[in-house]
Protein backbone atom coordinates (compact mmCIF):
# COMPACT_ATOMS: atom_id res chain seq x y z
CA UNK A 1 0.00 0.00 0.00
CA UNK A 2 1.28 3.45 -0.92
CA UNK A 3 -0.13 6.72 0.37
CA UNK A 4 0.27 9.70 -1.91
CA UNK A 5 -0.26 12.94 -0.03
CA UNK A 6 -1.27 16.01 -2.01
CA UNK A 7 -1.43 19.30 -0.18
CA UNK A 8 -1.33 23.04 -0.74
CA UNK A 9 -3.40 26.10 -0.04
CA UNK A 10 -7.12 25.97 -0.68
CA UNK A 11 -7.88 26.66 -4.32
CA UNK A 12 -4.45 25.57 -5.55
CA UNK A 13 -5.92 22.70 -7.56
CA UNK A 14 -4.89 19.82 -5.32
CA UNK A 15 -8.33 18.19 -5.47
CA UNK A 16 -8.48 18.35 -9.25
CA UNK A 17 -4.98 16.89 -9.48
CA UNK A 18 -5.75 14.26 -6.84
CA UNK A 19 -8.89 13.10 -8.66
CA UNK A 20 -7.12 12.99 -12.03
CA UNK A 21 -4.27 10.98 -10.54
CA UNK A 22 -6.67 8.61 -8.78
CA UNK A 23 -8.46 8.01 -12.09
CA UNK A 24 -5.14 7.30 -13.81
CA UNK A 25 -4.09 4.89 -11.03
CA UNK A 26 -7.60 3.47 -10.59
CA UNK A 27 -7.28 4.01 -6.85
CA UNK A 28 -9.12 5.55 -3.92
CA UNK A 29 -9.12 9.36 -3.71
CA UNK A 30 -9.75 10.73 -0.20
CA UNK A 31 -10.66 14.37 0.30
CA UNK A 32 -10.03 14.71 4.03
CA UNK A 33 -11.85 18.05 4.17
CA UNK A 34 -15.05 16.23 3.13
CA UNK A 35 -14.59 13.87 6.08
CA UNK A 36 -14.42 16.98 8.26
CA UNK A 37 -17.73 18.09 6.77
CA UNK A 38 -19.21 14.69 7.62
CA UNK A 39 -17.91 15.06 11.17
CA UNK A 40 -19.84 18.29 11.71
CA UNK A 41 -23.01 16.50 10.53
CA UNK A 42 -22.61 13.78 13.17
CA UNK A 43 -25.36 14.29 15.79
CA UNK A 44 -23.04 13.99 18.81
CA UNK A 45 -20.44 16.31 17.34
CA UNK A 46 -23.10 18.78 16.21
CA UNK A 47 -24.45 18.90 19.77
CA UNK A 48 -20.96 19.55 21.17
CA UNK A 49 -20.33 22.27 18.57
CA UNK A 50 -23.59 24.01 19.53
CA UNK A 51 -22.69 23.79 23.19
CA UNK A 52 -19.28 25.31 22.47
CA UNK A 53 -20.19 27.93 19.85
CA UNK A 54 -23.92 28.53 20.38
CA UNK A 55 -27.08 27.80 18.42
CA UNK A 56 -26.31 30.59 15.94
CA UNK A 57 -24.11 28.16 13.97
CA UNK A 58 -27.23 26.25 12.87
CA UNK A 59 -29.11 26.81 9.63
CA UNK A 60 -32.92 26.88 9.32
CA UNK A 61 -32.97 23.04 9.28
CA UNK A 62 -30.97 22.83 12.53
CA UNK A 63 -27.85 21.58 10.73
CA UNK A 64 -24.40 23.08 11.22
CA UNK A 65 -23.94 25.97 8.79
CA UNK A 66 -20.26 25.71 7.88
CA UNK A 67 -20.02 29.37 6.84
CA UNK A 68 -21.42 30.53 10.18
CA UNK A 69 -19.06 28.19 12.01
CA UNK A 70 -16.21 29.37 9.78
CA UNK A 71 -16.88 32.99 10.67
CA UNK A 72 -16.24 32.05 14.29
CA UNK A 73 -13.25 29.72 14.00
CA UNK A 74 -11.27 31.13 11.07
CA UNK A 75 -10.43 34.34 12.88
CA UNK A 76 -9.53 32.73 16.21
CA UNK A 77 -6.84 30.05 16.53
CA UNK A 78 -8.13 28.91 19.94
CA UNK A 79 -11.62 28.36 18.55
CA UNK A 80 -10.16 26.59 15.52
CA UNK A 81 -8.35 24.28 17.91
CA UNK A 82 -11.62 23.56 19.73
CA UNK A 83 -13.27 22.66 16.42
CA UNK A 84 -10.34 20.41 15.55
CA UNK A 85 -10.46 18.68 18.93
CA UNK A 86 -14.19 18.03 18.56
CA UNK A 87 -13.96 16.60 15.03
CA UNK A 88 -10.53 14.94 14.79
CA UNK A 89 -11.36 11.57 16.42
CA UNK A 90 -14.24 11.08 13.99
CA UNK A 91 -12.03 12.03 11.05
CA UNK A 92 -9.13 9.87 12.16
CA UNK A 93 -11.35 6.81 12.73
CA UNK A 94 -12.87 7.23 9.27
CA UNK A 95 -9.46 7.62 7.62
CA UNK A 96 -7.99 4.66 9.47
CA UNK A 97 -10.95 2.56 8.37
CA UNK A 98 -10.56 3.60 4.72
CA UNK A 99 -6.84 2.92 4.47
CA UNK A 100 -7.11 -0.35 6.41
CA UNK A 101 -8.55 -1.85 3.21
CA UNK A 102 -4.92 -2.12 2.09
CA UNK A 103 -5.33 -1.29 -1.59
CA UNK A 104 -2.29 -0.53 -3.76
CA UNK A 105 -2.63 3.26 -3.68
CA UNK A 106 -4.55 5.92 -1.80
CA UNK A 107 -4.51 9.62 -2.67
CA UNK A 108 -4.85 11.81 0.45
CA UNK A 109 -5.86 15.41 -0.28
CA UNK A 110 -5.96 18.04 2.46
CA UNK A 111 -4.59 21.52 3.07
CA UNK A 112 -3.77 20.51 6.67
CA UNK A 113 -2.14 17.19 5.81
CA UNK A 114 1.36 18.30 6.96
CA UNK A 115 0.21 18.67 10.59
CA UNK A 116 -1.31 15.22 11.06
CA UNK A 117 0.15 11.73 11.38
CA UNK A 118 -0.87 10.75 7.84
CA UNK A 119 1.70 13.12 6.36
CA UNK A 120 4.55 11.07 7.82
CA UNK A 121 2.86 7.90 6.56
CA UNK A 122 2.85 9.15 2.95
CA UNK A 123 5.25 7.42 0.59
CA UNK A 124 5.07 10.36 -1.79
CA UNK A 125 4.41 13.95 -0.71
CA UNK A 126 3.27 16.48 -3.29
CA UNK A 127 2.86 20.22 -2.77
CA UNK A 128 0.71 22.14 -5.24
CA UNK A 129 1.29 25.89 -5.43
CA UNK A 130 -0.49 28.56 -7.45
CA UNK A 131 -0.42 32.29 -7.99
CA UNK A 132 -2.27 33.80 -5.00
CA UNK A 133 -4.37 36.21 -7.04
CA UNK A 134 -5.55 33.51 -9.44
CA UNK A 135 -6.02 31.04 -6.58
CA UNK A 136 -8.26 33.46 -4.68
CA UNK A 137 -10.29 34.16 -7.83
CA UNK A 138 -10.83 30.41 -8.23
CA UNK A 139 -11.97 30.08 -4.59
CA UNK A 140 -14.42 32.99 -4.81
CA UNK A 141 -16.02 31.45 -7.92
CA UNK A 142 -16.00 27.87 -6.62
CA UNK A 143 -17.22 28.48 -3.07
CA UNK A 144 -19.49 31.48 -3.70
CA UNK A 145 -18.09 33.33 -0.69
CA UNK A 146 -17.24 36.96 0.03
CA UNK A 147 -13.71 38.35 -0.07
CA UNK A 148 -14.01 39.04 3.67
CA UNK A 149 -14.87 35.41 4.41
CA UNK A 150 -12.00 34.24 2.21
CA UNK A 151 -9.58 36.50 4.08
CA UNK A 152 -10.73 34.96 7.39
CA UNK A 153 -10.14 31.49 5.95
CA UNK A 154 -6.70 32.54 4.73
CA UNK A 155 -5.67 33.52 8.28
CA UNK A 156 -5.30 29.85 9.19
CA UNK A 157 -3.35 28.86 6.09
CA UNK A 158 -0.23 26.84 6.75
CA UNK A 159 3.20 27.95 5.66
CA UNK A 160 4.41 25.06 3.50
CA UNK A 161 8.13 24.33 3.48
CA UNK A 162 9.01 23.06 0.01
CA UNK A 163 11.77 20.95 1.55
CA UNK A 164 9.23 18.57 3.10
CA UNK A 165 7.99 17.35 -0.27
CA UNK A 166 9.13 14.91 -2.89
CA UNK A 167 7.53 17.02 -5.61
CA UNK A 168 6.45 20.64 -5.84
CA UNK A 169 4.35 21.73 -8.80
CA UNK A 170 2.96 25.14 -9.68
CA UNK A 171 -0.57 25.00 -11.07
CA UNK A 172 -1.51 27.60 -13.68
CA UNK A 173 -5.01 26.02 -14.04
CA UNK A 174 -4.57 25.12 -17.71
CA UNK A 175 -5.50 21.63 -18.88
CA UNK A 176 -1.98 21.17 -20.26
CA UNK A 177 -0.43 22.05 -16.91
CA UNK A 178 -2.80 19.73 -15.00
CA UNK A 179 -1.95 16.88 -17.39
CA UNK A 180 1.77 17.63 -16.99
CA UNK A 181 1.56 17.46 -13.20
CA UNK A 182 -0.52 14.26 -13.12
CA UNK A 183 1.68 12.53 -15.70
CA UNK A 184 4.86 13.48 -13.84
CA UNK A 185 3.58 12.07 -10.56
CA UNK A 186 2.32 8.96 -12.33
CA UNK A 187 5.66 8.31 -14.06
CA UNK A 188 7.49 8.45 -10.74
CA UNK A 189 5.36 5.78 -9.08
Amino acid sequence: MELIGITGKTGSGKSTIGKLLADKLNCKYINIDKIGHEATSDANISKKLCKEFGQDILDENKNIDRKKLGNIVFSNKDKMEILTNLTWDYMQNKLDNIISKNEDYYILDWALLPIVKYFDMCNIKVLITADDTKRKEEILKRDNISKEYLEKREQNTLDYSKFQYDYVFNNDYSKENLDFIVNNIFKRL
